[in-house]
């Protein structure tokens, strides 16, 4: 049986940090399911499609191949903002949740994380993390990862796009950004990537065990 494991969290909490480093230590297969709307969007935005177009954006979705994405394209900033619009459409979210949970299926084991996974796309996964840190904490980690890119970069302007995009992913009618009942709240505001990890490995340990 496949064991999943669901990490759900706001923007630069370092979730997909987290999720490739458990994929890594447990041989596990890992989907960043935001990639998958950015994929969605950048197909879109190359064939000259329309980026309103429910039909038409939902027909591009069930194309994507989850094998094909590319993190260093998918996350340019133009193909952020398309997704963004993309994805509170219902019917681009069923087709894509479909998708993500076919890939939660691999043997022996997945780690999914994005917005939704706990709550929507796999909502029985043994293990359930949210992470998490205060918006001053993420937009000062954004803004400090560009810096180190050799990119300019505000923080004032940062923060308020962190907080924007916060607003609209927790107040979206359709799948919201929050923690599913039975989560493991992993704050890391004050901690660094290592700790979160043994937290994480400590309740996934535990999980394992059980099963």
């Amino acid at each position: 049986m496949t064991f999943i494991i669901a990490i759900d969290g706001p923007a630069a909490a370092g979730k997909g940090t987290l999720a490739r480093r458990i994929a890594e230590t447990y041989g596990f297969h890992h989907l960043d399911t935001g990639l998958t709307y950015r994929a969605t969007a950048r197909a879109l935005l190359e064939a000259g499609l329309p980026l309103d177009d429910e039909a038409v954006a939902e027909r591009v979705a069930r194309a994507v191949d989850l094998a094909g994405l590319d993190r260093s394209v998918l996350e340019q900033h133009h193909i952020g903002e398309a997704a963004s619009k993309i994805a509170v459409m219902p019917a681009v979210r069923r087709a894509l949740v479909e998708a993500q949970r076919s890939f939660s299926a691999r043997a022996p084991g997945t780690v999914l994380d994005g917005r939704d996974i706990g709550t929507v796309v796999c909502p029985d996964a043994p293990v359930k993390l949210y992470v998490t840190a205060s918006p001053q904490v993420r937009a000062r980690r954004r803004h400090d990862e560009v810096l180190a890119g050799g990119g300019n970069a505000d923080y004032e302007t940062i923060l308020a796009d962190v907080k924007k995009r916060d607003e609209r992913d927790m107040g979206r009618a359709d799948s919201p950004l929050k923690p599913a009942a039975d989560a493991h709240l992993l704050d890391t505001s004050e901690m660094s990537i290592e700790a979160a990890f043994q937290a994480a490995k400590t309740i996934i340990d535990a999980a394992l065990n059980r099963n």
